[in-house]
């Protein structure tokens, strides 16, 4: 490349890393935003955040625009095509997530009029606290290309998943005690799996920063271990 051209190159990377800062940060807002409507049974809260997904799915296709650009205009290779490949990845794991927080949003419609007990709210809000928390967490890993903080996220997702397991028990113990009907404890054990899911999307982007970093990801080493079986096998 050319000095001019590899400068456009990167201010175009500079671009797509802050696009995807900004969709993370818009998936951690959502999060806060749709428990606090879930929570005040609040429909025209939810309606509004169903159409604020809107936006992230026009961020997430220019973003990608930029992506598809950078590898058919620039032809990069070694660290910067990882780290484009890397970029895709984050666009559909972000993505996901924001899907999922519409899909809070779209059961607030669903248990309007359902009395949550105590302790069902409050389990409701420390899972949303949890999954800003790793939401947050691996963007901050993402912008920072901190492989360190990346790593840690697997430990901090395994508090929602506890959670989530209480959360359950919390639902259906006050099904059984009559204070919500079946379909309304059905959705809100749907409703907890979106979060545990924001989570693990959460966990995937860590994942991408590893990679992005070490050039290593977790099913690098499965796949050594059956390569180097299958070598073994060959030499029988």
């Amino acid at each position: 490349m050319t000095e001019e051209v590899r400068t456009e190159f990167h201010q175009l990377m500079d671009e797509v890393r802050a696009d995807l800062v900004q969709m993370g940060g818009m998936v951690a807002e959502g999060i806060s935003a749709v428990t606090a409507a879930l929570l005040a049974g609040d429909i025209g809260g939810a309606d509004q955040i169903i159409t604020a997904d809107d936006e992230l799915d026009l961020l997430s296709l220019e973003v990608e625009e930029k992506c598809v650009q950078l590898l058919a205009l620039q032809q990069p290779v070694a660290v910067d095509l990882r780290t484009i490949l890397t970029d895709l990845r984050m666009i559909s794991e972000i993505e996901r997530s924001g899907d999922l927080v519409t899909n809070i949003a779209k059961a607030v419609v669903r248990l309007h009029g359902a009395e949550l007990e105590p302790r069902v709210r409050g389990l409701l809000d420390r899972m949303r606290e949890q999954a800003v928390r790793l939401t947050a967490m691996a963007m901050d890993a993402f912008a920072e290309r901190d492989a360190g903080l990346a790593s840690v996220l697997n430990d901090v997702d395994d508090v929602l998943d506890d959670l989530h397991g209480q959360y359950l028990d919390a639902v259906f113990a006050s099904r059984n005690a009559g204070q919500i009907d079946t379909q309304q404890a059905v959705q809100l054990a749907v409703v907890g799996r979106f979060y545990e899911r924001i989570g693990d999307h959460a966990v995937n982007i860590a994942q991408r920063v590893e990679f992005l970093v070490t050039g290593q990801l977790p099913e690098h080493m499965g796949a050594n271990r059956a390569r180097a079986r299958r070598e073994q096998g060959e030499t029988l």
